[in-house]
């Protein structure tokens, strides 16, 4: 710059120092502002119905005959995006090659993309889930779809659709069919959250790992998704993904050159035969973290819906494990469940033998287990079989073991050990769980996988895990993190434990998670032999709690810290409050209950003084909707509640 060509300070003397900072600023302001005054074009922006939320698109040109393209976004008119660059890498040199096409000769395949037309289209509908958070889902956001050919190629097109919702933003890719019969080598998706200084991000690096909130900087790896994020100005984001059936998983990396700017990591390549769309990227936006767990559904919303015609042998409920595996015990299981309206029992690994050995047949049932009298007895009780699968059975014996558990009267397989990130085992696992459909079979996913929301198009898949649960015993300053974080991307297999010696927190806590925790299929007394069971009252929490909702409420809660969650089945209320390893008192208000009805509230709360082995008192009280009731919590303590009706 001029200032080096005129003067070269000494850098140790005062006045060098001064003069080599002043230089310094001066050639940050300038390359900043030769970024900004360069031209935009095809500038969009699409705001979302309640118009809160506003999201832009354009491209900018960044060189004679190259362009990027860069978006940011708006909630309340505060930032929450930055401007951030979008961009995809293909490779398709080989097979232009084959196909005597010309050979790409730019740097970056997006580049030379160019935007031919936008589309801009609203929707606003609402759907009825077969099960769910909450009976109704809207379904509202204005649509932008920008058509883009490359300038250098005009067979090569790709579209980029992004949408405004009340809940977010979300964006995608979608590759028309080409002309020429070209598929696409996708290497890269280069999209950039560039966010405010001072973001800070509930950080996990793998579906079953703990968190820690890290600023953007110096991260041990990348991060899975949802990635909840508090940012300075009081907001708070999650990055998510959507529709993952067919494509490879994406993850969340640090971008190596622009600061507090997170980048989208994909697992491998993809091999695209168009016409084909990416997943969704979502941008789950809130002013209070309960905010994001309330509109969760967007993610169904991005998903298509359900492929299944018949969805009457469809139940969500509540499930036991046989840890014994022995025919009298599966037997006072099955006798446990149905005294303590629990809808399922499950054999888990093992029943057919060690599941990491080619050598075990998931047709067999090893010795010790009398599975038809077993199944047989559960129908009569009204209490179905599940049995656990390990994929180096299932990726051999799956379209054998399906039409053939289904004969045996099953009513579900749990999938573990799945393989997850690769386009390969994505698509391997969507058409898993669409055979088992097909067989009249429910699903339960376990160890890695994390939804994107495709229990909408095949709801047998009631259940999945990626999440840190009572298989490790975590504390309960984790257990209050995850409703902000892991919960966003939909239901999760926690296994609550309600007996077991290793515990990290109080017994009311356990209660209060078959509220808070959202699962179609609730695994309870997870470690717990039926043999465990002392007559201990507040058990009646676990009998009457539904595990699908009509209506749902985050009522308070802070990330790591506490949370209330209320949810409605039919006239019936749910209350869970959940502390972190600090006690702590807060004020619950009722109002979400209708005015002018007085409800009959049942409070579980952990109480040293009550005589049994759990310490669980139990209140009845009248209440109505004007109350706030003071929830006084142990440390890693918490309440439930059960309201009905007063007669």
């Amino acid at each position: 710059m001029i200032f080096n060509l005129l003067f070269t300070p000494n850098a140790s003397s005062w006045l060098g120092k001064r003069l080599l900072l002043v230089a310094a600023c001066l050639a940050v302001d300038s390359a900043a502002y030769a970024h900004a005054s360069l031209p935009t074009v095809a500038e969009t922006t699409v705001h979302s119905p309640d118009g809160k939320v506003a999201v832009t698109v354009y491209q900018r040109e960044t060189a004679p005959g190259k362009r990027q393209l860069y978006y940011h976004v708006e909630y309340d008119k505060l930032p929450v995006v930055l401007e951030s660059a979008l961009s995809v890498d293909v490779d398709n040199h080989l097979l232009e090659l084959a196909m005597a096409y010309p050979v790409g000769k730019s740097a970056h395949w997006s580049e030379t993309l160019t935007v031919k037309r936008t589309t801009v289209t609203r929707r606003d509908t609402a759907w009825t889930p077969l099960y769910g958070e909450r009976s109704q889902i809207p379904d509202h956001y204005e649509q932008a779809e920008l058509e883009m050919e490359k300038a250098d190629n005009d067979k090569y097109r790709v579209n980029l659709q992004v949408r405004a919702y009340n809940e977010g933003v979300a964006f995608r890719y979608y590759f028309p069919e080409h002309t020429g019969g070209m598929y696409f080598h996708i290497t890269a998706e280069n999209d950039e959250f560039t966010l405010p200084e001072g973001t800070k991000a509930y950080f996990t690096n793998w579906a079953q790992g703990p968190y820690q909130a890290l600023p953007l900087k110096d991260w041990p790896d990348q991060s899975e998704r949802p990635l909840t994020l508090a940012l300075p100005n009081g907001l708070y984001a999650s990055l998510c993904e959507a529709s993952l059936t067919d494509y490879t998983r994406t993850k969340f990396a640090l971008s190596p050159t622009k600061p507090n700017t997170i980048i989208t990591a994909l697992y491998g390549a993809v091999d695209a035969l168009p016409p084909v769309r990416t997943p969704w990227r979502a941008i789950l936006v809130g002013r209070r973290p309960g905010q994001l767990l309330e509109n969760n559904y967007l993610l169904l919303n991005l998903n298509e819906p359900s492929k299944l015609k018949d969805t009457s042998w469809i139940k969500p409920g509540k499930i036991m494990r046989d840890i014994v595996q022995s025919t009298d015990n599966a037997l006072a299981c099955i006798d446990f469940a149905a005294a303590h309206q629990m809808q399922y029992i499950l054999f888990d690994s093992k029943w057919y033998g060690p599941e990491y050995l080619t050598a075990s047949d998931a047709t067999k049932v090893k010795a010790g287990l009398d599975m038809p009298a077993i199944i047989k007895y559960g129908q009569e009780k009204g209490v179905g079989v599940w049995l656990y699968v390990n994929q180096k059975a299932l990726a051999r014996q799956l379209d054998e073991i399906l039409p053939l558990y289904k004969k045996w009267g099953v009513v579900g397989v749990k999938y573990g050990f799945v393989q997850v990130g690769s386009q390969g085992w994505t698509k391997w696992l969507t058409e898993a769980v669409r055979k088992a459909a097909d067989n009249g079979l429910l699903v339960n996913i376990h160890d890695e996988y994390r939804p994107t929301g495709t229990s909408r198009t095949y709801p047998n898949l009631l259940n999945q895990e990626g999440i840190r649960g009572n298989e490790e015993f975590p504390d309960a300053t984790h257990n209050v993190t995850l409703p902000f974080t892991r919960y966003l991307a939909g239901a999760a297999d926690y296994t609550i434990c309600y007996y077991d010696k290793r515990l990290k927190t109080t017994h009311a806590h356990q209660l209060a998670m078959g509220a808070v925790y959202y699962a179609p299929l609730q695994t309870l007394f997870w470690y717990d032999k039926p043999s465990a069971y002392q007559d201990e009252p507040e058990v009646e929490f676990f009998e009457k709690v539904p595990t699908t909702w009509d209506e749902t409420r985050v009522v308070q809660g802070e990330i790591g810290q506490y949370i209330t969650v209320a949810r409605r089945k039919g006239r019936d209320w749910f209350v869970g409050t959940l502390t972190n390893n600090d006690g702590r008192t807060l004020k619950l208000p009722l109002n979400f209950l209708p005015k002018g009805q007085q409800y009959s509230a049942s409070i579980y709360s952990d109480d040293p003084s009550v005589n049994t082995r759990t310490h669980v008192a139990i209140k009845r009280v009248k209440v109505k909707a004007s109350q706030t009731l003071d929830v006084k919590l142990l440390p890693s303590g918490g309440q439930a509640i059960w309201l009905t009706p007063s007669k």
